[in-house]
């Protein structure tokens, strides 16, 4: 199971045990029946529907509610056991853990964890599973079965009474209770090498390799994974035995190793020049001039064989294609790919959206499950709630925001995955811009080698205009008016070219404690260009208890009665508002569309 689950609750009831299992599982996320369930992370209004589309999307299902509902969900969609996602199911006071589908795709191992976190015991019902206290077919991490079409059989033979003999280490086969002799008729192979095994002989690939790779800037991923796959191949070695691949940190960002690494499916891990060093005496090809280059004698070789450990032996020296060297070391027993040297280092710059969290998108949520490290003004990561629960939180004063981007790539240099978290949208008055800003000046060389994603958030001016209506139904603009950053002349030339061009206007920042005639200005502004009736939006706590959205006029409205946590949108000379049989007052600026449609007809 490679992705995180989705735990579903129908009612209020199934709450209290959903959460508690969603925070116990990594990356999971909490969906709520709208209406039946609070403060869920995401809401869907047709469950039956909801469950198909996380089931055909392949995502595993953590249903905190009875049985018969996932499976009469559930049921059309059965094919394949072999491609079916996990699917749990919990009661709703967690008394029971029953795994229904994708047993030996992750559904048992989900169904204990589950399980220990409840103090309960899941309710395992496949046959190897009750019969021999293992799953033959869901190895422990670090192992791979490479022909899992014959596991039915093998495992009907073995229930029929057949004994089995195993080649190689296995440590975790000597714990089950399966019956093993070195004269069985069935056999469980653990190997490196490529071998695509049978009815009678289940082979499993231990992740024993390390993949050490150089390149060239900017050299082309078809030709680095061309050679990799090469290397292994001539050495009758399995791409399912990979562990990792493993270069110099000057290559972090080179896009050729994630490449290669995505392919086989494994972490790229990165070391200092030191550490690749310090393996010299083992390389079989040291050269000075890759020493005189990066400051070590060998990058592909040298990587590979910091990876595998002090008694790998090197079973690949260094080959090498026009632009990338590439080198294997195998590890006497399987290690972890992906704690062994250095991640690129990861920044996701996220904004929440506006008000309480409703407004983020999936995206946003996803990037920060990813992270480990949250930096961010304190109150936006309070508003993060269970998506913030098992992150290193950097909590920082409002108006530090240079040393919350600052922060932010030295954490992520470290090889961490850290969240910059903005309210709003990040590139709007937020703190993507600072980030690149700092970027195209940064002295420091790791923080270059970073990748970097930016996610973006409901804006204000966004979750206003919706409230209200559409008054940003025709060509709009934003303009901050705090002077802290911008002299007020420059706000002020931005104001009379907006009005002048008759856009509808987004004020943000509209006023402060010690700002309080921006706003007058502004107003004054506009009506030497626009009718005092024109239509003016305030909306204020925008998702927040005591949201308030109302509408004035251009000459009516008071900028005194306007705060900080106020966004005023002013609308451009075709501006329109209407009035609902039910008395609400909408707010909406036509395109033309009804024009074309009414000129249309004429002709």
């Amino acid at each position: 199971m490679s992705r995180a689950p989705v735990v579903v609750g129908l009612g209020e009831n199934a709450v209290p045990t959903a959460r508690r299992v969603a925070m116990a599982l990594p990356g999971a996320r909490f969906h709520g029946l709208a209406g039946r369930v609070h403060r869920a992370d995401e809401y869907f209004t047709d469950a039956m529907a909801h469950l198909r589309a996380l089931f055909e999307a392949g995502v595993p299902i953590v249903g905190v509610c009875a049985s018969g509902v996932l499976i009469r969900a559930l049921a059309p969609k059965l094919a394949d056991k072999q491609t079916e996602p996990p699917v749990v199911a919990v009661a709703e006071d967690g008394s029971a853990v029953v795994p229904l589908l994708g047993g030996h795709r992750g559904a048992n191992d989900l169904a204990r964890r589950i399980g220990a976190v409840l103090g309960v015991a899941a309710a395992i019902t496949t046959a190897s599973d009750s019969c021999f206290g293992i799953a033959l077919d869901e190895p422990p991490t670090g192992y791979t079965l490479v022909n899992p079409a014959d596991h039915k059989s093998f495992v009907a033979a073995l229930l029929a009474g057949a004994k089995l003999r195993v080649e190689g280490a296995a440590p975790w086969l000597a714990a089950s209770q399966l019956p093993i002799d070195p004269t069985g008729a069935l056999t469980i192979a653990i190997t490196p090498r490529r071998e695509p095994g049978g009815p009678t002989r289940l082979v499993y690939h231990p992740r024993v390799l390390a993949v050490g790779v150089g390149c060239e800037r900017g050299a082309a991923p078809e030709e680095m994974l061309a050679l990799a796959k090469a290397a292994l191949a001539d050495a009758e070695m399995a791409e399912a035995a990979v562990a990792g691949v493993y270069s110099l940190d000057l290559k972090a960002d080179e896009p050729s190793i994630h490449v290669l690494a995505a392919a086989f499916g494994v972490p790229a891990r990165f070391f200092p020049a030191a550490v690749l060093e310090a393996e010299t005496p083992r390389l079989a090809n040291p050269s000075d001039l890759v020493f005189a280059e990066v400051a070590c004698h060998g990058v592909a070789e040298g990587a590979a064989l910091a990876a595998a450990g002090p008694d790998a032996q090197l079973i690949v020296p260094k080959r090498k294609s026009a632009q990338a060297t590439v080198a294997v070391a195998a590890a006497q027993t399987p290690f972890d790919g992906a704690i062994i040297g250095q991640a690129q280092g990861r920044l996701y710059v996220v904004g929440t959206g506006s008000g309480d969290g409703d407004r983020m998108t999936p995206e946003t949520a996803t990037l920060i499950a990813e992270a480990t490290d949250l930096i961010g003004y304190r109150l936006y990561l309070d508003l993060l709630g269970p998506l913030a629960a098992g992150k290193i939180r950097h909590d920082f004063a409002l108006g530090d925001e240079m040393a919350r981007v600052q922060a932010a790539l030295a954490l992520a240099a470290e090889g961490r995955t850290v969240a910059l978290v903005s309210s709003g949208d990040p590139g709007i008055y937020a703190m993507a811009s600072l980030v690149f800003e700092v970027l195209d000046g940064a002295a420091d060389p790791a923080w270059r080698r970073l990748a970097l994603r930016v996610a973006p958030g409901i804006s204000a001016l966004q979750a206003a205009a919706a409230r209200i209506g559409a008054p940003l139904g025709h060509d709009f603009c934003a303009i901050s008016l705090s002077d802290l950053l911008t002299p007020w002349s420059v706000i002020e030339r931005r104001i009379r070219a907006a009005a002048e061009g008759d856009f509808v206007i987004a004020f943000y920042n509209p006023a402060s404690q010690r700002r309080t005639h921006q706003l007058g200005r502004a107003r004054d502004l506009l009506l030497m260009q626009r009718r005092g009736d024109t239509p003016v939006v305030i909306a204020r706590n925008l998702g927040r208890v005591g949201e308030q959205v109302t509408v004035a006029t251009l000459e009516t409205f008071d900028p005194g009665a306007i705060d900080m946590l106020t966004l005023v949108l002013v609308g451009s000379s075709s501006t329109r508002t209407v009035v609902r049989g039910d008395g609400r007052l909408w707010v909406y600026t036509p395109r033309g569309y009804a024009a074309k449609h009414v000129m249309a007809q004429a002709r």
